[in-house]
């Protein structure tokens, strides 16, 4: 049995599925992934990627974690996929119980998943620090060098994780829900080096753990079914 056909009879026969993407999955929506030869990880700036959207980068330089941000990490032009459009199709359909995902970019609801637990947070949303007033992405995109609030005139911080930052409790216990309530996990484009949020796979306990990466993952022997490929190799050929 190929690996195609395997996958597409656990979706079947699952009612329960519960999806979890990583920066893989909207890459051919056009944004990088932060690891691979081209990713966010291998850019050359005055600072590594991971201190520029760190907090106290962000509290001690905020102009230079703009520039960095705007540049590499607003893609507001960016439209869903199909691992996207898929996932909102079989949540649709009754299957999928939602989507956890460590992507701040929006697509899984602009493809028209409801329910999404973001790890990270997301770009589409941005707050006052002052007095919490809320801003899209284009306003932040648009006001350079920095955001600041027409209100009270505090500069506006992105609803995204930094390094150093806690994730949401809520949506992290949402997320564990969701997972201990699947039948079927689905890990999609993430290396899964990333915690806490890898860790929220010991939640599951469910019948079928699968992985679809390009890449091998510390993961990969515990899946039930392992899939090294592109998902444009793998996504069309689904009958959903």
């Amino acid at each position: 049995m190929t690996q195609i056909k395997q996958l597409q009879e656990i979706i079947d026969s699952s009612k329960h599925i519960v999806f979890f993407s990583g920066a893989g999955v909207s890459v051919d929506s056009g944004i990088p992934d932060f690891r691979s030869q081209d990713g966010l990880y291998n850019q050359e700036y005055d600072y590594p990627p991971e201190e520029i959207i760190s907090h106290h980068f962000y509290i001690q330089y905020p102009e230079e974690f703009y520039r960095f941000y705007r540049n590499k990490m607003l893609y507001l032009d960016a439209k869903p996929n199909i691992v996207h459009e898929t996932i909102a199709k079989l949540e649709e359909k009754g299957k999928c119980l939602g989507v956890v995902t460590q992507n701040i970019d929006g697509l899984h609801q602009k493809a028209g998943s409801k329910k999404v637990y973001e790890l990270h947070g997301s770009v589409l949303r941005n707050y006052c620090t002052n007095c919490n007033s809320f801003y899209d992405a284009k306003y932040i995109k648009d006001h350079t060098p920095l955001p600041l609030c027409e209100k009270c005139g505090h500069i506006i911080k992105p609803d995204v994780v930094l390094y150093e930052e806690g994730l949401n409790h809520a949506v992290v216990s949402g997320a564990i829900a969701a997972i201990q309530s699947a039948d079927t996990l689905i890990v999609l484009g993430t290396s899964l080096v990333v915690y806490p949020a890898a860790g929220l796979l010991q939640y599951f306990h469910g019948k079928n753990l699968v992985l679809i990466n390009r890449d091998a993952t510390p993961y990969d022997s515990q899946c039930d079914l392992c899939i090294h490929d592109t998902f444009d190799q793998v996504f069309p050929k689904l009958i959903i």
